[in-house]
């Protein structure tokens, strides 16, 4: 089936690539789709983009790998498929979709890599296209706004728990997207959650608006020992796994209170500062046995396994969304991203276009 429809041109959201104090970080351009359709491809109407850290980092200049100039921001998105091209196989029109953060990481095992809005476009658009080999079908039980945030956060959540079994104990860094969906799959997966901030007001938010089992928390900027009061919660053992989202600050720390054999996942680069430490991190490594494992969201079949395993525990997510703002509102959003204001995800709802033609 190929595409039959009057549209040819779409919104997205660039990178001004400015980062003058008080400038926009991204302006609104129409640009022409890639069209007529590749063999194998298909047009994507977006519904919803969510938005994470490294989309304000690198709108601000902060990615500490090379970014295509002026591109297109978003990795986390969810839309139905409008009009295929002739020889897809897998997927048809109106199924549910998004496209995997690395679009060169299918199975995990590729040498190569392509991010969405560093290495490419992202997905901050009314309209997408892509071939259908890189997009993941999406639970079809979810709303839009819950959907947008599976590809990069779910998908990070997903493959930084890797190995953790039930009765386990976690330990999970911030209170931002990635975390709260961690958080999410933690305590369906029967894990002992520990939750860490500097901010006891978002602790006791995150504690109220998700009680039961209850969460161990601990604020990291009131106690610079905070390791050692993880220990406490663990009974001296250390936690099985932690979603370490720091980096030089705060590394050193977490593997002080992982346990003898346990997983620090290393998920984000949150804390700039110096490795100072670094010298003590391999003696701790191999003494405690620690397996440290980089996570760069997944690969398209893990986001296919997450994928069935919420459609089959029908897992919701609206208690994790922080706000929703419109298409238009985008570039404030994406500064009340940086400023850290929120608990959990922000997601654009995308402005419909009406088609104007049948597909």
């Amino acid at each position: 089936m190929g595409a039959d429809t009057n549209i040819t041109t779409r919104r997205a959201y660039r990178r001004t690539d400015d980062h003058t104090p008080g400038k926009p970080r991204i302006e609104l351009v129409t640009e022409p789709l890639s069209l007529p359709l590749a063999a194998t491809k298909v047009l994507i109407k977006v519904h919803a983009v969510a938005l994470n850290y490294r989309n304000a980092n690198i709108s601000n200049g902060g990615n500490p790998w090379p970014v295509t100039p002026h591109g297109v921001i978003g990795n986390d998105a969810a839309g139905e498929i409008i009009a295929v091209g002739d020889q897809v196989r897998f997927l048809k029109i109106g199924d549910r979709v998004a496209p995997n953060t690395d679009t060169e990481n299918l199975t995990g095992r590729e040498p190569t890599r392509s991010w969405l809005a560093a290495d490419e476009d992202g997905v901050l658009a009314d309209f997408l296209v892509y071939d259908e080999k890189v997009l993941g079908k999406l639970p079809t039980y979810l709303d839009w706004i819950q959907a947008s945030i599976i590809p990069c956060a779910g998908v990070t959540a997903w493959s930084a728990l890797k190995g953790a079994v039930i009765g386990q104990s976690v330990l999970i860094q911030g209170t931002g997207g990635l975390a709260m969906f961690a958080l999410k799959l933690a305590k369906a997966a029967g894990l002992n959650v520990i939750l860490s901030s500097s901010s006891d007001q978002k602790l006791k938010a995150v504690c109220e608006r998700l009680p039961e089992p209850p969460i161990l928390t601990v604020n990291y900027a009131k106690n610079s020992d905070w390791h050692e009061e993880v220990l406490k919660h663990t009974n001296g053992d250390g936690v099985d796994i932690v979603l370490e989202n720091g980096g030089p600050g705060t590394l050193l720390k977490s593997m002080k209170c992982t346990r003898r054999g346990g997983i620090d996942s290393q998920v984000g680069y949150l804390d700039r500062k110096k490795f100072d430490d670094a010298h003590e991190i391999l003696p701790l490594l191999i003494d405690r046995r620690i397996i440290l494992r980089g996570i760069n969201a997944g690969s398209k079949m893990d986001m296919d396994d997450l994928s069935s395993v919420l459609a089959a525990t029908q897992i919701k997510f609206d208690d994790i969304i922080d706000s929703t703002w419109a298409f238009e509102n985008a570039d404030e959003a994406l500064q009340y991203l940086w400023e850290g204001k929120q608990i959990g995800k922000i997601v654009i709802q995308v402005q419909e276009k009406e088609m104007g033609a049948k597909i």
